[in-house]
């Protein structure tokens, strides 16, 4: 009895811990009033900005363009491994993993030409 009653402590102090996590999250406009968009060069965007670990990035931008989340290797040559993630909407909402995290626009040649990416790193 007293072991359940225990697991059942541990529980409910794991439910409010990761609540209070989501408490603290914040939520930014990617490219501030200018959204996400190729005609900004994007990768000067996050301006010494901390970011934490499920904090939401909003990327507000006309579907002409899209967001992929890549790794740093992606990020560099502007270039979406296979199976990357891929945001379509013009409205989308992502929540930052812990460590790096990178994007691209895979539009023509925003990310290359026009710096159409942006990395965060979430502590």
């Amino acid at each position: 009895m007293a072991q359940g009653r225990g697991i059942l402590l541990l529980l409910c102090m794991l439910v409010l811990y990761s609540v209070s996590e989501m408490a603290h999250a914040k939520t930014y406009m990617v490219g501030g009033e200018f959204g996400w968009n190729y005609t900004v060069n994007m990768t000067t965007w996050p301006n010494g900005k901390s970011f934490r670990t499920g904090d939401i990035l909003v990327f507000y931008y006309i579907t002409y363009d899209n967001v992929v989340i890549v790794d740093e290797a992606g990020y560099n040559s502007c270039r979406a491994p296979k199976g990357s993630i891929t945001y379509r909407s013009g409205n989308d909402h992502i929540a930052l993993a812990r460590g790096p995290n990178y994007f691209i626009c895979t539009n023509q040649d925003h990310c290359s030409l026009n710096g159409m990416k942006i990395a965060v790193n979430a502590i």
